[in-house]
């Protein structure tokens, strides 16, 4: 919990300084490469989080797989090496882009689906969050086959449950009153 809070305010910390700069969206592009990167690559995520290797071979290590990366991002592998903090690095990029987010008025829409969206069906989840929000929508789609078919649908603190399993759960209770 505490990685969870000190990534929060590592994260709070670079898009301050991102938006100063005027680089905010760069930086953001960076983040979700760095959440992307550790995620797919296991050998790269345990060279992370291991206590063994010394802080400045990591440094080192994430500046070159991220060359490209912005001056901002590049900052703060230096201050997680300060700091002797390089286990929270996926943490704190996904926070950094959920604050940017927020910053610049995105919502995310969380999705679950039975099978992959197709159009229709994304049709059919824009036309309903539409009712839910007036903000920009990133819509997250997640696959469960134990909805049978349908969507659930989450916004924030909303929820719509247009899946199949639902509607059978509500008619089997109707039927057994």
């Amino acid at each position: 919990m505490s990685g969870t809070r000190a990534a929060i305010r590592y994260a709070k910390a670079i898009l301050e300084i991102a938006d100063s700069k005027k680089v905010a969206t760069q930086v953001a592009a960076d983040m979700a490469l760095i959440t992307a990167t550790i995620n797919t690559n296991a050998e790269l995520n345990t060279f992370i989080q291991s206590p063994t290797i010394n802080v400045d071979q990591k440094e080192s290590a994430l500046l070159e797989v991220f060359a490209n990366a912005n001056a901002v991002t590049k900052s703060l592998f230096h201050l997680l090496k300060e700091n002797k903090r390089f286990e929270i690095l996926d943490a704190i990029a996904l926070e950094y882009n959920k604050l940017f987010d927020i910053m610049n008025g995105v919502e995310v829409a969380k999705v679950t689906t039975a099978i992959p969206m197709d159009a229709a069906l994304e049709a059919k989840v824009s036309a309903k969050i539409a009712t839910f929000s007036n903000k920009k929508i990133t819509i997250e789609n997640t696959i469960d086959p134990s909805i049978i078919g349908g969507f659930i649908l989450r916004i924030g603190d909303k929820q719509y449950n247009a899946s199949v399993a639902n509607r059978l759960q509500v008619l089997k209770r109707e039927l057994s009153n």
